[in-house]
């Protein structure tokens, strides 16, 4: 079975903020990270070396370096999540992804971001569940994008979780792994 994506790098489509954000939005991107843990666990599962090394597109990344992509930027989201909750519409510090994922590290077994991963979203999942009205609407500032509130944050990381795990699960189907 082959599938051919309009742009492989957006196989669920480039993220769109919706102008307001309810309560069910934020309930559902917060269901979304507590179920990636197990999802990308799920994905990846019984994949081998040459496997996880294996990109997922032409010129992507490989299923191992997205991994710990993932672990890398969720990181930075939830310490700026905690910026914003603590401090008066910080500026956060950008990082260059692509340059991340061609360290050293990237090379290292998923299961190190795998568990990191799930320690990481219990305790961001934790925190997102106690927010009240006003700390969702409490936010930061990006030098690059601008001004980005918590609750808009948060469906950006559902997203980026989604977007992902798609990028595995496509190549998987592609490869018939």
């Amino acid at each position: 079975m082959s599938i051919t994506l309009a742009d492989p790098r957006y196989p669920i489509g480039r993220f769109e903020c919706p102008e307001t954000i309810s309560p069910d939005e934020r309930l559902n991107a917060i269901a979304i990270l507590a179920a990636l843990p197990e999802d990308l666990r799920n994905a990846v599962e019984g994949l081998g070396s040459a496997q996880l090394n294996t990109p997922y597109r032409e010129g992507g990344w490989t299923v191992r370096q997205l991994v710990h992509h993932i672990a890398d930027s969720h990181m930075n989201a939830f310490i700026r999540v905690r910026l914003a909750l603590t401090e008066d519409w910080p500026v956060i510090k950008p990082y260059d992804e692509n340059a991340w994922a061609t360290l050293h590290d990237s090379t290292a077994p998923i299961e190190w971001s795998l568990e990191l991963i799930e320690s990481l979203h219990a305790r961001w999942v934790m925190l997102l569940q106690s927010l009240t009205e006003v700390q969702w609407l409490r936010g930061y500032r990006h030098p690059e994008s601008g001004e980005t509130l918590v609750d808009a944050a948060t469906l950006l990381y559902a997203w980026h979780s989604r977007h992902h795990l798609a990028h595995i699960t496509h190549l998987r189907t592609r490869e018939g792994w």
